[in-house]
């Protein structure tokens, strides 16, 4: 089969993968390590928010009917009862005449029905026995009623969320101390090739330091995964599927970086071959990478990318990253194209899909995308400010300056203002 390929598009490759894939078992966490995690089941309000009528101003607690002929003029001068602060509780009903100083967050007073705020009173530093008010109020107004924003029973947050710092908040605020999440995968990381020398060890002729596991182990935890990191596989397929088989039990998504393509040693390309392995691509449309492989292996997934490094990082967010999001039980998981004009002309023809490494700028209101053009995918030297993949059709002429072009993104981007 190594010769003898069947190609499928990114697309069809990620459907046959994600279609393969379930998300894995709940635990329970508690709220301070929740962040980044996907929620197992959907969460409710336990009560209304607010659960009482508060101020959401610094101002003074009225009845409304009490300011009908208040104007900047002639103010209308009601009797302070009391000053409340957020956390307490008002000791006095306001009745016709009369007013509360409030504070924000605070509690409403009985009897008052609408908020004025201090700017719009005489003297609003002076605490005093009475208040001009100088406008006229309606009846509900910078009151925030209780239950007016969450009722009690209201889903807040949903199965398939990703907590992130607004989550934390609204679950604290309903006292969610612990949380049921889905397991975060265990991704076991396999790299391939007798080339290959550890971070620590001396430069050798025709040698080169394995980067890949670096690379992939950070973007896996970025992803909400747990990278493991597993023996490199030599180029023997038959110690190879041993290493393979001494650790399967122990992740739940095995990742290999190199031997997938059609050379003499490329261990990968021979594994597919092998009885036990279902077979879900081994060519895609895309350059670089096409010789990134996905299969299943006694029932645990596999995905093999390029030992290139720009093809490996590519492999990586179309695949891997799809596959982490899925088994951590996200509710949308899918690429994250956006549209952009391409900054300067790409005319290099290419019979697949071609993706540039890029960054994305906005000049003038609109976003740009502009390639780094280092198109040889064992190059390292820009990889590190790359933020998206400007995606150029198969055939042609390839794209103008100027062209809408879709991206992918793959890190928070800069999106540089340049005018």
């Amino acid at each position: 089969m190594r010769f003898s390929r069947q190609m499928v598009t990114v697309e069809e490759a990620v459907d046959r993968l994600l279609k393969r894939l379930t998300h894995l078992g709940e635990e329970t966490v508690q709220i301070e390590e929740a962040y980044g995690r996907i929620l197992a089941s959907d969460v409710y309000a336990t009560y209304e928010l607010p659960h009482f009528d508060r101020s959401p101003l610094d101002g003074f607690a009225v009845r409304a009917a009490d300011t009908i002929s208040a104007s900047v003029d002639q103010p209308v001068y009601l009797r302070v009862l009391e000053t409340v602060a957020a956390g307490q509780v008002p000791q006095h009903e306001v009745t016709a005449g009369c007013a509360t100083r409030i504070m924000t967050g605070a509690m409403m007073p009985a009897g008052a029905d609408a908020v004025i705020m201090f700017e719009q009173t005489e003297n609003p530093a002076e605490h005093a026995a009475t208040v001009g008010v100088k406008r006229v109020l309606k009846p509900g107004e910078n009151v925030s009623r209780r239950g007016e924003e969450i009722a009690s029973g209201t889903v807040i947050a949903e199965a398939g969320e990703r907590i992130n710092a607004g989550t934390l908040a609204i679950l604290a605020t309903f006292g969610y101390k612990q949380l049921s999440v889905i397991r975060k995968p265990r991704v076991g990381l396999f790299s391939t090739g007798s080339e290959l020398l550890r971070i620590d060890q001396p430069l050798v002729a025709g040698k080169i330091r394995n980067s890949n596991s670096w690379m992939l182990s950070a973007l896996i935890q970025e992803a909400g995964g747990i990278p493991v990191w597993l023996p490199d596989l030599p180029d023997d397929l038959v110690k190879a599927k041993t290493i393979i088989g001494e650790h399967l039990q122990e992740v739940d998504l095995l990742v290999s970086s190199g031997g997938v393509s059609v050379g003499d040693f490329d261990v990968i390309a021979s594994l597919v071959d092998e009885p036990e392995v279902d077979l879900l691509f081994n060519k895609v449309a895309m350059r670089p990478g096409k010789p990134t492989t996905g299969l299943i292996l006694h029932g645990k997934p596999y995905i093999a990318l390029s030992g290139n490094p720009g093809a490996c990082f590519l492999g990586y967010e179309l695949f891997v990253h799809l596959a982490i999001q899925k088994m951590s039980g996200m509710r949308q998981v899918g690429l994250r194209l956006i549209k952009a004009k391409l900054d300067v002309a790409y005319t290099k023809p290419c019979p697949y899909p071609r993706y540039l490494r890029g960054r994305l700028l906005d000049r003038e209101g609109e976003l740009f995308a502009r390639p780094d053009f280092n198109e040889k995918a064992g190059n390292l030297g820009t990889l590190k400010d790359s933020e998206c993949f400007m995606i150029i059709p198969a055939g042609g002429s390839g794209k103008q300056a100027g062209e809408l072009v879709h991206v992918l993104t793959h890190a928070m981007p800069s999106w540089r203002n340049e005018g």
